[in-house]
């Protein structure tokens, strides 16, 4: 198996360490999302007693230059703490902290996603939106090539690994779970995990989480998930298509809800929705990726339980359509819709803040409205 050196460490010796106490001090962790809009990453202070909120997490910052927000003339990048979790590698009273950054002059960096969903957020918050977010995920070899296929060759055809089990159906089953009590004990919203239909391929759901929260929280389960595989030596691909050919992509459908949309007679206004978002197609697949659809055009060819990314289509237990509304909603007649065309990739900031954009605030057309001077 191909994995890092760093996992072939002698961990007993690290734990050695990681029991020793800490005086009543406290390792905070600032994680935040680099300008490639899909890395994350993460330095550690110390403070001198445990923060009860995120108002007692200072904020910080970090050279700009190194993870391409800034130039090295004007490098410095303020880190802006806006969401907090327990600490599942360093154990409590330790804490990861979610952040925001901001350029030098206080506004938002260009891969700042959140800054605008919070405002929109905000605008509607009355409508009570609750999403849930099924993120897909590929494990790697340090190689690139998929943990557990043949080295010089293809595992046999999708059928039997999807929610599988058996070492000849699953790869990495104890990082999954790993990455599951990690969330749990952090305070993620998980809310389950499964083997999808390609072989090394998971998903894990997060939600349901209302309003900013639902990108807070995968963020914040992406960086878990991307530290767990660190201390196995493998690596999590959010890649929508990480292998060519007869292979299923990876997504991130995003359930959505309004307070009116799950209560008894709520499809009507669920159909109402899905009206306003067939209208909107070409604006929801730009920003349904951070490529502005160029990494969903490879998954959204129709096959492989995907609709056509030229194509805007719906359909009650239609896995191939743009929008599924599941059966138990059909016949219950109220509840919540899926968006199956979110890639693995996306940012959840900006696919959350559309949907409210396009369904609640009833925008239209490919401009985005600034609120910010209303």
């Amino acid at each position: 198996m191909s994995v890092s050196h760093s996992s072939r460490l002698n961990k007993l010796v690290r734990e050695q360490y990681m029991r020793l106490p800490q005086d009543g001090r406290v390792q905070v962790t600032y994680v935040w999302i680099d300008g490639s809009g899909e890395g994350v990453r993460c330095k550690s202070r110390t403070l001198d007693k445990e923060p009860k909120s995120i108002e007692d997490v200072p904020e910080w910052n970090f050279d700009g230059s190194s993870t391409a927000q800034a130039e090295g003339s004007n490098s410095d990048m303020f880190l802006v703490p806006v969401c907090m979790f327990r600490d599942p590698f360093c154990l409590d009273p330790n804490k990861l902290v979610l952040c925001e950054v901001l350029k030098y002059n206080r506004k938002p960096a260009e891969s700042n996603l959140r800054h605008t969903c919070k405002k929109v957020m905000d605008l509607v918050k009355d409508s009570h939106p609750w999403f849930g977010m099924e993120q897909e995920y590929t494990l790697l070899g340090i190689n690139g090539h998929p943990y557990g296929w043949p080295d010089n060759g293809f595992p046999g055809p999708q059928g039997p690994y999807y929610c599988g089990v058996g070492a000849d159906k699953v790869y990495g089953r104890d990082i999954v779970e790993s990455h599951y009590k990690a969330c749990l004990y952090a305070g993620v919203k998980i809310c389950g995990t499964n083997a999808e239909v390609m072989p090394s391929q998971w998903e894990f759901q997060v939600g349901p989480c209302e309003g900013i929260e639902m990108g807070d929280h995968l963020w914040m389960a992406r960086f878990i998930l991307h530290r767990v595989c660190e201390d196995f030596g493998v690596v999590a691909t959010l890649d929508p298509k990480p292998m060519t050919g007869n292979w299923n992509g990876a997504g991130c459908h995003t359930n959505y809800s309004t307070e009116e949309m799950r209560r008894e007679g709520g499809l009507k206004h669920i159909e109402a929705a899905i009206e306003k978002l067939s209208k909107r197609h070409d604006y929801h697949i730009c920003v349904y990726d951070p490529r502005g659809g160029r990494d969903n055009s490879r998954r959204l060819t129709g096959h492989h339980e995907t609709s056509n990314i030229f194509e805007f289509s719906a359909g009650v237990a239609n896995r191939g359509a743009s929008i599924r509304i599941p059966r138990q909603v059909g016949q219950d007649g109220y509840g919540y819709f899926e968006d199956r065309r979110p890639a693995a990739n996306c940012d959840p900031y900006a696919v959350t803040e559309a949907i409210m954009r396009t369904t609640v605030l009833n925008e239209t057309g490919v401009e985005t409205k600034d609120y910010a001077d209303h």
